[in-house]
């Protein structure tokens, strides 16, 4: 009996590599559809194409498949990845998302479930958002805005992009994380919304770093920090919130996500291959016009970074009374 068993033990395991391989044998034998959830022109559309594009030219030289872009936007993303999570888990149907995904379960009771439903292929990028402030106020360090809004509870103002935007998520983690009170303040849209703080009507905002860039180096906005846990390339002087207010983080990210179960040799592969596009010179560079850089993480690695994304914004939402609109 112990022999048969032992047997049986080693013959599962000669034909397993095999039962793997056979699982991508031939992968992509047809086009790849890579879902962005918002309409065309945005980063997510920016980011997939640029991935789209550089699979087909990997796959597209082995076996001669194209891997497409299709945009299905709505409902904050929502309805694209719902999408992918009831697409057939055989790897030709992806998925991008950013850190709003991960929002999106603090906001919206969602008809598929943001971690379980999907399988994570990797992360693609991190750019940092920016805390920055009208030129007028007087202080020139995150440390100086905590104890100016101390002192005055109430008074101070942060503009967002909008109600339950990445913006308005950044500065309430910073007001829990600081126990400082400053108003919020909504735009529609972040255009608006950098335009009053730099004319003064509005004293602090929070923006990804992309958007700001501009107006910083022109003068027309004073950066106080950066929401990455590092200091950012772009702006090297300027240091991470992270080194005044500990451990936090608010930063744009991208990410590939497949449906839930999805086989382990065909994540493997395109793991592979998107590790192999992001170190491409030319992804790097899109990456930096973001004011991003590239993040090569294993499957493992992202699921549990997506999974850490959601339950932190969860509490924030919580805390901070965030509601969808």
């Amino acid at each position: 009996m112990r022999n048969h068993c032992f047997a049986a033990t080693l013959m599962a395991a000669l034909l397993a590599p095999a039962g793997a391989h056979a699982q991508d044998a031939g992968y992509p034998a047809k086009t790849i559809r890579i879902i962005v959830p918002f309409p065309p022109g945005g980063g997510n559309d920016i980011m997939g194409r640029t991935i789209a594009a550089k699979m087909t030219e990997r796959f597209g030289s082995q076996t001669g498949r194209q891997t497409v872009v299709e945009n299905r936007p709505g409902a904050d993303g929502i309805i694209g990845a719902d999408v992918v999570a009831k697409s057939p888990a055989d790897g030709y149907t992806l998925l991008i998302v950013s850190v709003s995904y991960a929002m999106n379960a603090a906001l919206h009771k969602l008809p598929f479930d943001p971690v379980k439903s999907f399988t994570p292929v990797s992360q693609i990028g991190l750019g940092p958002s920016v805390l920055a402030v009208t030129p007028s106020l007087p202080v020139n360090s995150v440390k100086q805005l905590i104890d100016l809004a101390k002192a005055r509870p109430g008074q101070l103002h942060y503009a967002s992009s909008g109600i339950g935007g990445v913006n308005h998520f950044s500065a309430e983690l910073f007001k829990l994380a600081t126990k400082t009170d400053i108003v919020h303040v909504p735009y529609k849209g972040g255009g608006m919304s950098m335009v009053d703080v730099m004319a003064g009507q509005v004293e602090v905002l929070f923006n990804a770093l992309v958007s700001s860039l501009v107006h910083i180096r022109s003068g027309k906005l004073k950066p106080l920090g950066v929401g990455g846990l590092k200091r950012s390339p772009v702006l090297p002087g300027i240091p991470a919130i992270a080194e005044t207010v500990p451990g936090y983080e608010a930063a744009v990210w991208w990410g590939m996500l497949a449906p839930a179960g999805t086989p382990p040799a065909i994540i493997g592969k395109l793991n592979s291959e998107l590790a192999a596009i992001l170190r491409d010179p030319q992804m790097v560079k899109r990456l930096e016009a973001e004011a991003a850089e590239v993040i090569i993480s294993s499957p493992d690695a992202f699921g549990k970074f997506v999974a850490d994304e959601v339950t932190k914004w969860i509490k924030v939402a919580g805390a901070a009374g965030i509601k969808g609109q």
